[in-house]
């Protein structure tokens, strides 16, 4: 994962409460209980973002054409095969 289970507790928390700031939301559930849903919607998040990565890579070392990672042909692959696999994914 590429946050730790604080680091995505923090912005859990840092999120809930611009949100109540700024009144974009009203609760009636506890906080805790609000701010345990949003950091499994992170985690899913980069779950998702991870498997698309892994996806991708993949889809990239089957070329038969060995690209360098980080060369601008690799970035630009990279960067397409990412939208299209997104989109499969619904993101």
């Amino acid at each position: 994962m590429m946050l730790s289970d604080d680091k995505i507790s923090h912005l859990s928390h840092l999120l809930l409460r611009a949100l109540k700031e700024k009144n974009l939301i009203t609760t009636r559930a506890d906080d805790s209980v609000i701010r345990k849903e949003i950091k499994k919607s992170i985690a899913a998040e980069i779950k998702t973002g991870e498997e698309i990565d892994a996806a991708v890579r993949k889809k990239l070392s089957s070329f038969s054409k060995k690209l360098t990672e980080g060369s601008s042909e690799w970035e630009i692959l990279y960067r397409k095969f990412y939208a299209e696999e997104s989109s499969k994914k619904g993101r």
